[in-house]
């Protein structure tokens, strides 16, 4: 019996008990009335009386009891598994993208147990480092675009960059011809949840930590990445024993296992991502860095920070779009080229070329990003030939959003594994040309609302990937990804009437030259 109608019954016999028609107010005369109804004396009336409470109770309590035991046949009423269980957000998710089928998984399982948006950022990333440790390993660094429209600033939610870029070693050790760079994945992750997280971060860290232990089948995206270095790759020992199976490349499909990494996850987790900068970790990392490209001092690896800093901001009609700012060159040549589509839409190459341009004048003599998009006499440049990257993107059901690229400077970074720690470390940025990290964001300052997000990947065609894929997200209301020139690579997510509001009108993409994933929904 439900509990509405056991609480109308109570009222319903109470009242009946103690008042008549016309006697409402009055229990004294009520009382007398339904004596005399009754034909018997006012003492007999209050045993009546007692006798109809004790079976008003008794009826209350037989009714609670079949309630509980009997199935709830209201679909509405089923309680949703506890925050931390798979299951626990009922509805529309939000959605993920990345380079990698596995982690985009986890992504989406991140917000199935409660997390948001920069929670499935987070297991995401750490899960790359497993499953695509050819851009994505503990070793690399990028940069990522928040934004929570819910979130208190001066002037409502605000997209902002946190920016983990690799940086170079103080020195060159053993094995010089690859100098490393200091890791930042995992602090950069750490800043992120910190500023925008609502799952423990341990609990982000468990997925990796699962697959690195146990493996997991070879994706098709590593599988190409290890076909192109296998040679050069192979050379070193550990990422030999790792990589290959008696000296022959991994295939798609094979297992993937990496004890190694599998520890140093579960360090992360128990004693926390400071341990690889200033504790056990760290030191292990500073004694066994001159063998892979270092040395890495304690110092260095101390002052490695993190950073916060405000998005590059180009207006779209009543919206906005925030790029990733400098030293992220890939996020002002984006700019540069989205303005360029902007003024001339159908015109990608010139668009291309003017944010090749941009990017190479800064890197040549450096300047402000509103000086470099102002100037227009700028000869166009092509860059040097530059490394992988990788980019993932992630929204929840309130409109909180983030979007990534990471790399490690170069294909597998320097090609070595870290003895002891699992991880391969990133190309020092001194000795070769560093990735674009490309990155955007759209939103509605007034609505307070998300719109779209693109990660740009391709070498020297990400920063127009991105261009590309939020102009054509932008113009059409769907996520387009299809339309991104090569060696250009874009994973998309739009929200063509803004979120929170229309989650029905979101959509996620990858791009289908890849072998990502897109999921999300329900």
């Amino acid at each position: 019996m439900p509990v509405l109608a056991n609480a109308f019954m109570a009222r319903f016999l109470t009242k009946a008990m103690r008042t008549s028609p016309g006697t409402a107010g009055r229990p004294e005369q009520g009382s007398a009335n339904l004596r005399s109804r009754l034909s018997v004396p006012a003492r007999g009336g209050r045993a009546i009386l007692a006798a109809w409470r004790a079976i008003v109770l008794a009826a209350l309590t037989l009714g609670n009891a079949a309630c509980s035991s009997a199935p709830n046949l209201n679909p509405f009423a089923a309680s949703a598994p506890p925050e931390g269980q798979e299951g626990h957000v009922q509805g529309f998710l939000g959605g993920v993208v990345a380079d990698e089928p596995r982690a985009a998984l986890l992504g989406r399982e991140a917000l199935s147990l409660g997390g948001n948006a920069a929670d499935a950022a987070v297991a995401i990333g750490f899960a790359l480092a497993v499953t695509l440790p050819s851009r994505a390993s503990l070793g690399a660094g990028g940069a990522c675009l928040a934004y929570s429209p819910g979130r208190k600033s001066a002037n409502g939610g605000v997209p902002e960059a946190i920016m983990f870029l690799p940086r170079p070693s103080a020195g060159t050790g053993t094995n010089a011809d690859r100098p490393a760079a200091v890791p930042m994945l995992a602090r950069g992750l750490y800043l992120l949840h910190a500023r925008y997280g609502h799952l423990p971060f341990a609990s982000l860290v468990v997925p990796a930590e699962r697959f690195a232990r146990f493996g997991v089948p070879v994706s098709k995206a590593l599988a190409r990445d290890l076909a192109v270095v296998a040679g050069p790759l192979l050379a070193d020992p550990g990422a030999r024993a790792v990589f290959s199976r008696n000296g022959v490349p991994l295939r798609e499909g094979d297992p993937l296992v990496q004890l190694d990494l599998a520890a140093t996850l579960s360090r992360l987790r128990v004693t926390g991502v400071g341990d690889l900068y200033q504790g056990n970790l760290a030191r292990q990392l500073a004694q066994q860095s001159p063998l892979v490209g270092g040395p890495l001092s304690l110092g260095a690896l101390r002052g490695a920070l993190p950073t916060l800093a405000p998005a590059l901001i180009e207006p779209w009609h009543s919206d906005k779009v925030a790029f990733l700012p400098l030293p992220a060159d890939g996020g002002l040549a984006a700019a540069a080229a989205f303005e360029t589509l902007r003024q001339h839409p159908a015109d990608v190459s010139q668009a291309a070329a003017r944010g090749l341009a941009v990017a190479a004048q800064w890197r040549a003599a450096g300047g402000t990003a509103d000086a470099l998009l102002k100037d227009t006499a700028l000869p166009p440049a092509g860059p040097p030939p530059l490394p992988a990257s990788t980019t993932w993107a992630t929204l929840d059901r309130n409109g909180n959003a983030v979007v990534c690229s990471a790399s490690l400077d170069n294909l597998f970074g320097t090609g070595r594994i870290v003895p002891g720690l699992g991880f391969l470390l990133a190309a020092s940025p001194t000795s070769v040309p560093p990735p674009f990290y490309a990155a955007a964001l759209a939103w509605n300052d007034h609505l307070r609302a998300f719109r779209a997000e693109v990660g740009g990947s391709g070498q020297a065609g990400a920063p127009v990937a991105v261009a590309v894929g939020m102009h054509n997200t932008l113009t059409t209301g769907r996520a387009m990804a299809a339309a991104v020139p090569d060696p250009g690579r874009a994973n998309v997510i739009g929200c063509a009437s803004y979120l929170p509001g229309a989650a029905g009108s979101c959509q996620w993409a990858t791009d289908p030259r890849g072998a990502g994933l897109a999921v999300g929904g329900n």
